[in-house]
């Protein structure tokens, strides 16, 4: 049984915006590791399932991620940018929206910034609504990927329905 206590950091929220008739969310976050190894943790096949979702990566631009979650979810996206540590990005359709999440690494204080942006998410939080709270929880799991640990999808979701509240929907 997964409890809620020390079960989130104090990372900050995402920054959610409205971009015309969709939402971007946005976070900032900081890891005191080289960009290396944070690039390693967002294109590795097993990095990748140690924190996001089982993956396939055909790491080029135009390739394919083949991407699982739980068993229970699967989807193909394309890799729009690839930019080797720097900037990683890929087209993600969810039900009818095409939406764009993007990675970009900065070397800081000899450490790594991460933005990640979710691009052209549903107004009224249709079936994309719990992107928002699923990205912050699954960047918790990050750390601990970066270093070869994964956490488990027990973990995952209980971050995620902890998150609900502080994501609500926004009116169209």
């Amino acid at each position: 049984m997964i409890t809620t206590e020390n079960l989130l950091s104090d990372a900050p929220l995402g920054e959610v915006t409205r971009q015309g008739e969709a939402l971007q969310v946005v976070f900032h976050r900081r890891y005191n590791k080289p960009v290396e190894k944070v690039w390693a943790a967002l294109t590795t096949p097993e990095r990748l399932a140690d924190w996001f979702a089982t993956a396939e990566v055909d790491l080029r631009v135009g390739g394919i991620m083949r991407l699982g979650w739980n068993g229970a979810h699967k989807t193909d996206v394309t890799i729009t940018v690839c930019e080797p540590p720097r900037a990683l990005a890929w087209r993600w359709k969810i039900g009818e929206r095409d939406t764009l999440v993007r990675f970009d690494l900065s070397p800081e204080d000899g450490g790594c910034a991460l933005t990640l942006t979710h691009s052209g998410l549903s107004l009224d939080g249709g079936r994309d609504g719990g992107v928002r709270a699923g990205w912050h929880a699954h960047l918790e799991a990050l750390p601990d990927a970066i270093e070869g640990r994964a956490t488990s999808w027990e973990t995952k979701t209980a971050r995620e329905a902890a998150l609900g509240d502080a994501y609500p929907k926004l009116p169209a």
